[in-house]
């Protein structure tokens, strides 16, 4: 059964160093755009199937979801909702409905006795923040092996006579 991991969004933000720097030097946007960004990577590569949420407490609107690709969304809250209340809602209608492996990244301590009590996994900031990294880490040491590996090439697999007979016609030449 696939994992789903619930993010809190600005929890993350105010507590990664990268994110806490891009939000500081040009904005809270970039931050959360950054942050979803790494979290794409992270959940595709795992298989996890990641929300991220983020308070909308200050904006009048509706609850709103956004699809960024198969293994993450985004959720902003609705008015006057907290990201802790929607996940603490949200993790318990999942374990209710059978979802086994739920995971809650937030370094809210509060939050994290009610989703331990439910049933779900917890993890702070920082131990997600390690694993994101440790994560890139894999993917980049996964391309590099690609990219080291000799190209294989349908022209690679054919016989020698049959190459030679293509070579052949490609510059004109009858057999």
């Amino acid at each position: 059964m696939q994992t789903i991991l619930l993010v809190d969004g600005y929890n993350m933000v105010g507590a990664w160093p990268r994110l806490v720097r891009l939000r500081d030097q040009h904005s809270l946007e970039a931050a959360r755009l950054e942050l979803i960004e790494m979290l794409t990577n992270y959940s595709a590569f795992r298989g996890y199937r990641t929300v991220v949420v983020f308070d909308a407490q200050m904006v009048v609107s509706p609850l709103h979801w956004e699809a960024q690709g198969e293994s993450l969304e985004v959720c902003f809250t609705e008015y006057e909702q907290t990201a802790d209340t929607f996940i603490e809602k949200y993790s318990y209608q999942l374990l209710r409905a059978g979802h086994e492996r739920v995971r809650v990244a937030t370094s809210d301590r509060a939050q994290q006795v009610l989703i331990l009590a439910q049933g779900a996994g917890w993890l702070s900031a920082h131990s997600l923040w390690e694993e994101v990294k440790h994560t890139e880490q894999q993917i980049r040491e996964n391309l590099k092996k690609r990219r080291a590996q000799p190209q294989r090439t349908l022209g690679d697999r054919l016989d020698p006579k049959v190459r030679a007979q293509f070579s052949q016609w490609r510059c004109g030449e009858k057999s």
